[in-house]
């Protein structure tokens, strides 16, 4: 296994993982129900199955969700 030759000073580690962050996840609005869902994903909607702006799967008893 590598072992580096020197200890890598405070400020170089900080430079490397300053662009490892937590990033909010990517919502989008649906153009036909106006809800905010995540991108290119399926979601529920009233007891439908809505993906890309289309009724994908509708459930017989709408309760359930």
């Amino acid at each position: 296994m590598a072992h580096p030759k020197r200890r890598q000073s405070k400020s170089r580690r900080n430079k490397r993982r300053a662009h490892i962050k937590i990033q909010e996840p990517l919502l989008v609005q649906c153009p036909l129900t106006h809800q905010k869902h995540l991108y290119h994903h399926a979601y529920w909607y009233e007891g439908k199955l809505y993906y890309r702006g289309k009724m994908v799967l509708q459930k017989d008893n709408p309760s359930i969700m």
